[in-house]
């Protein structure tokens, strides 16, 4: 979308956490919004900027620094640093998200600055949708943001400025508590602006907002919020068929989709992040340890994900590898890794409440109510499937674990889940034969976190980066 470059280039000196407090002049590169935004159809143009600002880079840089992925032996041809947990600052593959976040939050304030100018006579529920829309998109890029670069989840780690409206200051870094407190303030307005008839999932409806409200009290550790917000999602959007399932990923279903970015031709390629067609090159396998989660050949063939998300080719020459990741081939032969992308299903839903339910009670009652959610979930998704019971916690947050890795795999959340638990990210001895001994990262060091861009350290001189780097 071109729009992504023009709006970017106008709006460099709005970065929102780039600022000068000594420049006195109103700035001469960005339109003002009083100017740009004159009626409905202006401010609908700036939320539809504001969407297409969302970028794929945190999905594939989480999938390529966690063990959801190895780096075979053909690929010759990228830049493997990341994947061996040697970024840092400058390292644009795992810092670009903070400045795509924030062109994101610009174009959402300007249009909440904006809003209250516009004339809406007989148009208050348009001009309503508009405004919460920009408001779910704001504290959306906050949760990305926390996600990737709080120096942690819990309350009194280092979270990112929250901003709400253009300035020119120097913003120090706020907690996670009160990014959270701010994100959930914005989703709760913006759920209670938005239409309850609009179901375009190309866009921010009010089960997209509950879906977000979820995936926010999953990491905050709110169970019953969790509980409550995911049970909303399912109840209005269920687990797709199975027949249907592998169609998702082909853009001919929309079953369980709840939002998802819309890519046409032109719009960069989620899958080339791990295939390059010029010379047919698999930049990124699926890890093996990934591939032996799905047990055997019979269980592979009865599990609809399996197939969906991992492409078997035996016959590739010697020396390439034979499996490769087929979640993002798409539905169109001539533009190959160009698909829709999303960012929320019902099977997400399923697995955070399971999660939260476990967590939410400890006793037989938080147990049952837990394997019930992964067992509809293993049920929708695999032929022949026999319900498993669970005695105690531990085996079935393992168990859910897994089923997040196997559900949710290359879409972003492998490497964020482990950060949640604390855990290490291990990669098998079989994973590793190109990483130069990159098997274990420990929660201590530096590369748990991202950094905060070289650049963003040097401008503003409140902000503190994250620890070790």
């Amino acid at each position: 979308m071109n729009i992504r470059t023009i709006v970017a280039s106008l709006l460099l000196a709005g970065l929102i956490f780039q600022s000068c407090s000594k420049l006195d002049t109103p700035p001469t590169d960005v339109i003002d919004p009083s100017k740009a935004y004159r009626n409905l159809d202006d401010l609908n143009l700036g939320v539809l900027g504001a969407y297409a600002a969302l970028t794929t880079s945190l999905i594939e840089a989480g999938a390529i620094v966690s063990d959801e992925v190895m780096y075979p032996t053909e690929n010759t041809v990228s830049n493997n640093s990341a994947h061996r947990w040697l970024y840092n600052s400058t390292s644009g593959s795992v810092t670009s998200a903070l400045y795509e976040y924030a062109v994101v939050i610009d174009r959402a304030n300007r249009v909440l600055e904006a809003a209250p100018t516009i004339p809406a006579a007989g148009e208050q529920n348009r001009l309503d949708r508009y405004r919460a829309e920009a408001l779910a998109l704001r504290a959306y890029s906050y949760l990305e943001l926390i996600r990737a670069y709080a120096s942690s989840y819990e309350p009194n780690g280092m979270g990112m400025p929250y901003i709400k409206q253009r300035t020119l200051e120097y913003l120090p870094r706020e907690s996670v508590k009160s990014n959270f407190d701010n994100l959930n303030a914005d989703l709760q307005t913006a759920k209670e602006m938005i239409p309850s008839g609009l179901n375009d999932n190309t866009r921010i409806t009010k089960t997209a907002i509950a879906a977000i409200q979820a995936r926010a009290a999953l990491y905050e550790k709110k169970w019953g919020d969790a509980i409550t917000y995911a049970s909303e999602v399912i109840a209005a959007e269920p687990l797709a068929p199975k027949s249907d399932f592998g169609k998702i990923w082909k853009d001919s279903s929309q079953s369980e989709v709840i939002w998802k970015l819309a890519r046409a031709i032109g719009d960069s390629r989620l899958g080339a992040a791990f295939f390059r067609e010029t010379g047919e090159i698999v930049l990124y396998a699926p890890s093996f340890k990934l591939i032996d989660l799905f047990g055997s050949n019979t269980q592979r063939a009865d599990d609809v994900r399996f197939s969906s998300y991992i492409q078997y080719a035996p016959t590739r020459p010697a020396g390439k590898s034979q499996y490769l990741i087929n979640k993002y081939v798409g539905g169109n032969t001539a533009y190959r890794g160009l698909t829709d992308v999303k960012l929320f299903r019902a099977g997400e839903m399923y697995l955070i409440k399971a999660e939260a339910e476990l967590e939410n009670n400890t006793g037989a009652a938080g147990i049952t109510a837990a394997a019930k959610d992964l067992n509809d979930l293993r049920r929708a998704r695999v032929y022949n499937y026999i319900d498993q019971n669970f005695t105690d916690k531990q085996s079935l947050l393992n168990a859910i674990y897994n089923e997040r890795f196997k559900e949710l795999a290359f879409e972003g959340h492998r490497f964020f889940d482990l950060k949640r638990r604390n855990l290490p990210v291990e990669r098998t001895t079989q994973d590793a034969i190109n990483t130069s001994g990159a098997l274990k990262l420990e929660p201590t060091a530096a590369q748990y976190c991202f950094p905060i861009s070289d650049r963003e350290m040097s401008v503003n001189k409140n902000m503190i980066q994250n620890p070790n780097y």
